[in-house]
């Protein structure tokens, strides 16, 4: 079958047209178009109860990052570490939902070091500060390296947490901690968040300490949404640490699990990390379900492409004849990295091309859609993140069930 010039060119335009519409909205809150609050977080427009939560991938801090911190932090003249440059971008996004939800994957040190990278972190606990300033209200704590530096590690983390004013959950020093259910207000609304990991790098959790940190199982979930529910949540959302690293694709287990949590629990969103890449958002029964949100902020010793890319997702709440109806947004993200120049001489003077000199987290949407500086080869590594990063979160059909980007209203 032969197709004419004209109307290819018709239906390539018109493919431009409905990109160049959605990275136009992305990530665009609070420009006097989305009808929002008195403090300008946006509404659903049910006549019910309605809230906003964003979730977004794993905060995991390397050597790298550390060093960007001391350098931004005496450029500003604050003489300590600041991690708020790096994650700046996002505060539009963030700090607009009513509820907004990280993943703390390290153990949290002491202000002053000394810190540790792979296999067991130890960071530094200023980033807690830079997660509350731009808008976090609570943190999953329940990781693969919550165990690193066995029970106090577990107390340092969630001592620095509660410094800083986060709220926390998936780990507990005290066994009255642990079996007390995180539920937040939220707009009159009652939600809990519960947190579980599947396994902790071969380390066990002590049998006579079990609430130290939360294990994965579907009995474990289901009582403790029970016990959320009890204590008087109205939403319960999981967060959940599994999947097999590097791999965009959810495995056997995530699905599996995913359909059990959805026929047996009244879970309510499922919120996964641990990958350290993107994977699809589905719908599974009637519950949205993210199977990995990638990472937040990151640098691995080898950064793959794909662990530099990560989504904030958006998770917009209404009440509806005694249930909860969700839909469900995307924002994609990326961390930029500057060129490894450890091994240059500096005799050698680089040529100025326009690289990146610092690591910093990018809001894709807006990036490419402000398009100040960018030089061309910026832009089309901006494009390549934001257009592989929805082709994943879309490959298992969830835009059959309004899976989209975050636009303003």
């Amino acid at each position: 079958m032969k197709i004419s010039a004209s109307l290819v060119a018709l239906r390539s335009g018109v493919l431009a047209l409905l990109l160049s519409t959605a990275l136009a909205g992305c990530g665009l809150l609070g420009d006097g178009e989305s009808g929002g609050d008195a403090k300008g977080r946006l509404a659903v427009g049910a006549k019910g109860r309605s809230f906003t939560v964003a979730a977004a991938g794993d905060v995991l801090i390397h050597p790298e990052l550390t060093a960007q911190a001391e350098q931004d932090g005496k450029a500003a003249g604050k003489g300590g570490m600041d991690f708020g440059p790096m994650m700046a971008s996002v505060k539009p996004v963030i700090g607009k939902a009513d509820l907004a939800i990280c993943h703390m994957e390290p153990v949290l040190g002491k202000p002053e070091g000394p810190f540790q990278s792979f296999p067991d972190f130890l960071a530094p606990p200023q980033i807690a500060t830079t997660l509350k300033d731009i808008g976090y209200d609570t943190c999953s704590t329940a990781s693969n390296h919550a165990l690193d530096h066995g029970e106090g590690g577990v107390k340092s983390t969630l001592d620095a947490l509660d410094k800083a004013g986060l709220k926390h959950t998936g780990s507990a020093r005290t066994p009255q901690e642990g079996g007390t259910p995180l539920i937040m207000d939220v707009k009159g609304v009652k939600v809990a968040q519960i947190s579980f990991a599947g396994g902790f790098n071969g380390r066990e959790v002590p049998a006579d300490k079990p609430w130290l940190v939360n294990k994965t199982s579907l009995d474990a979930i289901s009582a403790a949404e029970k016990a959320a529910r009890a204590a008087g949540a109205e939403v319960v959302i999981l967060s959940i640490h599994w999947g097999t690293e590097h791999q965009p694709a959810p495995n056997a287990v995530q699905l599996r699990l995913a359909e059990k949590i959805a026929e047996k629990t009244g879970i309510n969103l499922v919120i996964g990390h641990h990958a350290h890449v993107v994977q699809p958002v589905e719908k599974v029964g009637d519950i949205w379900v993210a199977y990995g949100l990638g990472n937040q902020l990151a640098r691995h010793e080898v950064p793959s492409g794909l662990s530099e890319e990560g989504v904030i997702g958006w998770f917009e709440f209404a009440e509806k004849n005694g249930t909860w109806d969700v839909r469900a947004r995307y924002v994609p993200t990326f961390v930029e990295l500057p060129p490894d120049l450890e091994a240059a001489d500096p005799a050698v003077k680089v040529p100025d091309t326009g690289q990146v000199t610092d690591h910093r987290l990018i809001d894709l949407a807006a990036a490419l859609k402000d398009g100040g500086g960018l030089t061309p080869e910026r832009r089309a590594r901006y494009r390549l993140a934001y257009d592989r990063t929805q082709g994943t979160l879309l490959n298992r059909g969830g835009g059959k069930d309004g899976l989209a980007p975050l636009t303003t209203r």
